[in-house]
């Protein structure tokens, strides 16, 4: 198609649109349905990041929104290009977290016709977006992408799909409306919590005697920690939080209890079971962390704050629900102070619980421990380091021994468990923060799922400290086998493991090999203190399990291994 004088296409349409959002980096893979708007780039001064797989790109995305709070913009072609970032969709959509996702599709005139790589994105998205669209009027494309980022960004973050026709990438239009404004009546997410409602919540408190709060990652979405600190202190409440919580309450705090749930602490998990009123502060209260729910908080008057209305009383009964931002409502809580419950034996309970079983180890002379693998890290990091992991037993000993003390330092798959999430979420995390210390966590499993893109790393020189805890096995399968399913390890040990090393120096990435528990340390300071991308090997106890461990169906005290 010729295009007019002065004409705009819809691929300069949503260059312009992706500068008007102040949009800093794009992750994608090109294809046939994409060239217009690829060709367009080319011209461009937008940073584009080529992965090396477009569920690469999605997840590199999701590393960055989680870290920075923005949307995370991604590029794929149609077919195989969109039907391979389904997963990272249904991840985002479950853990909150705001992308834009541009997907290629074939031309306007032969949709519904089977043609080269035409896929229905509408139907496959809609379940696991917050919103999605098709662009059919090239001039649509500029307030398509303005409701985009509003609806990513604004109540519960989520990701939305914008799909993309071949040929409203080359169409043009003669004007493009200088102002856009947003009009979306069936889109209302509520901001403000009831002030009666946190009113009664706070009478709640000063009734309780066993009071508890649960934080989830809501609270690191509304931008809250620090409200949440000032409540938490004026009142000496013991806090549990999520996985995705990690950051929202510092973990070295002493009215910190830990991570509640299936591999929670003994301390935070009794103070659940045990309390009489628990404030849940943006959590979802998911399995994970309530166990079986005919033991969870039973004991308790329940107050939940959260921004999505269908999350309370979703799960867990609410006596008190507040829908609105929780920053606002701990703003609000912090201005009407009550008075303090009485609640010295409780506390003195709780700080005895986690005094006595504190998590624990068999330490060991002959092999690696990966627990003291991570505390050792701990220690070596940056105050503000950025931890992201895989998805399996590194993933809970990161929780338990590399717990973060600052929002936004901790970033996994929480809702969806995706092993691949590793290696390019930590790469989005470090693009956002290329000054920060970024030490990705990874199994041998979920690290061969996405290896592929340690390309990125040694192409824009990331200096990510990969430390891979390999056990030869898919260790989290491996120890439900053991302890369910008495020990038939069914396709979970990994025979004929590559040589990580080598892969490492394939890619141009430095690599140490570490085995030997009477040199962890050295090797680990020295292998940290490497100024660039580094790939840690250490190869630890094949059948360590991780403990406390909640087993599926029993209750949130019946705990294993404290």
């Amino acid at each position: 198609m010729k295009l007019k004088e002065k004409q705009r296409t819809g691929a300069q349409l949503l260059i312009d649109a992706l500068k008007e959002e102040q949009v800093e980096i794009v992750f994608g893979y090109p294809g046939g349905a994409v060239l217009p708007l690829y060709d367009c780039i080319y011209d461009s001064d937008l940073r584009h990041i080529l992965t090396r797989h477009e569920q690469g790109a999605i997840h590199a995305a999701e590393g960055y929104a989680r870290v920075t709070g923005k949307a995370g913009v991604v590029i794929v072609t149609s077919g195989p290009g969109a039907t391979n970032i389904l997963t990272g969709l249904a991840d985002a959509m479950i853990d909150s977290l705001p992308l834009v996702v541009f997907t290629g599709q074939v031309n306007t005139n032969v949709i519904g016709s089977d043609a080269f790589q035409e896929g229905d994105l509408i139907g496959l998205t809609m379940p696991i977006t917050k919103h999605n669209y098709q662009i059919r009027n090239v001039a649509d494309i500029p307030q398509v992408i303005k409701e985009a980022f509003h609806i990513a960004t604004t109540g519960r973050p989520g990701p939305v799909v914008i799909d993309l026709p071949k040929d409203m990438m080359t169409n043009g239009v003669n004007e493009v409306p200088e102002k856009i404004e947003i009009h979306l009546p069936g889109y209302q997410p509520t901001l403000e919590p009831n002030k009666h409602q946190l009113e009664k919540l706070v009478k709640a408190l000063e009734q309780s005697e066993r009071p508890l709060v649960a934080v989830g990652a809501g609270v690191l979405h509304a931008k809250a920690s620090a409200a949440l600190l000032k409540f938490v202190e004026y009142y000496q409440l013991p806090v549990v939080y999520t996985l995705h919580g990690m950051g929202a309450f510092p973990a070295d705090h002493p009215l910190s209890l830990g991570m509640g749930g299936m591999h929670g602490t003994y301390a935070a998990n009794m103070a659940l079971y045990d309390c009489d009123y628990l404030m849940v502060f943006g959590a979802r209260l998911d399995d994970r962390f309530t166990a079986n729910l005919d033991h969870f908080a039973k004991k308790s008057k329940i107050a939940h704050i959260d921004i999505d209305p269908v999350e309370i009383s979703k799960n867990v009964y609410a006596d008190i629900p507040v829908v609105g931002d929780v920053g606002r409502a701990l703003n609000y809580l912090n201005e009407i102070v009550g008075k303090h419950p009485e609640c010295k034996e409780w506390m003195d309970l709780n700080m005895k619980r986690k005094k006595d079983h504190p998590l624990k180890y068999e330490p060991s002379d002959i092999v690696l421990k990966p627990q003291y693998v991570l505390e050792i890290l701990n220690r070596l990091a940056a105050k503000d380091a950025i931890v992201v992991t895989d998805v399996g037993q590194h993933q809970m000993w990161a929780a338990q021994f590399f717990a973060r003390n600052c929002p936004d330092t901790f970033v996994t798959s929480g809702g969806f468990g995706t092993m691949g999430f590793g290696i390019p979420a930590a790469i989005g995390a470090q693009f956002a923060y290329p000054d920060k210390e970024v030490y990705l966590i990874v199994g041998d499993g979920g690290f061969q799922m996405t290896l592929q893109e340690l390309a990125i790393i040694i192409e824009h020189k990331l200096p990510i400290r990969i430390v891979l805890l390999n056990n030869y096995a898919l260790g989290m399968v491996r120890q439900w086998q053991e302890l369910i399913y008495k020990e038939r390890y069914s396709h979970s040990l990994i025979p004929g493991q590559p040589d990580f090393m080598k892969i490492a120096e394939a890619y141009g990435i430095k690599g140490v090999r570490i085995s030997d528990p009477k040199q962890i340390e050295s090797q680990l300071k020295e292998a940290v203190a490497y100024e660039g991308p580094i790939l840690i090997e250490c190869i630890i106890a094949p059948k360590e399990l991780v403990y406390p461990m909640v087993q599926a169906g029993k209750g949130i005290h019946e705990m294993e291994g404290v």
